[in-house]
């Protein structure tokens, strides 16, 4: 088996450093995060990578009418379906501390296992079958979505989850993004 590629000549951006575009952008990440975190200092290399990154999650936090429990549940979902090991620390510290997903549902997320909300497992079942099937799931699956409470419309905020996740799954592969602190907690060893 090959490793995936890393990127070799390029490396995270200090805001110290940064030209006036990445500045602009990472000092708007730092007023609604706190902070800058290692992936924004990463994909703002291409400050249109971090500015449609940052605008896709915000809408996706604003209209997809779920509720921040399920929102986590499905960028967990996507992030575990894309094996990254950033995000999945970054939603879980999110989940745990200020979404209020359930302990024993993002324990069931981060282990593989059931999750024992009918609900939510159906809501996580069916981002993870987007992701995979990159916009065609199964019929049967959507019944099943549908049936456990969601509309159609959200399945249009999971294809809007899905294309957040893209872009900084996919980065932090690239960069190997180091886990910040902050997630620490949750980091997968």
């Amino acid at each position: 088996m090959t490793s995936h590629y890393l990127l070799n000549n390029l490396s995270a951006v200090p805001l110290e450093s940064a030209s006036e575009a990445q500045a602009l952008i990472l000092n708007q990440a730092k007023k609604q995060v706190g902070f800058i975190p290692n992936m924004y200092s990463n994909m703002v290399n291409l400050p249109a990578l971090l500015d449609t990154y940052l605008h896709g999650y915000g809408l996706f936090r604003e209209s997809s009418d779920l509720t921040p429990a399920e929102q986590e549940v499905v960028f967990l979902a996507i992030s575990k379906a894309n094996n990254c090991h950033y995000c999945m620390a970054a939603h879980s510290t999110l989940a745990a501390n200020y979404s209020g997903v359930a302990e024993d549902v993002l324990t069931a997320i981060r282990g593989g296992d059931v999750i024992n909300d009918t609900k939510l497992a159906a809501l996580y079942a069916m981002a993870v079958e987007v992701n995979d099937s990159r916009g065609r799931p199964d019929a049967a699956s959507v019944r099943t979505f549908l049936q456990a409470g969601y509309t159609e419309l959200h399945l249009l905020a999971i294809i809007l989850a899905v294309s957040v996740k893209v872009l900084s799954n996919y980065s932090n592969h690239l960069f190997n993004t180091e886990v910040d602190d902050v997630f620490a907690t949750y980091k997968i060893t």
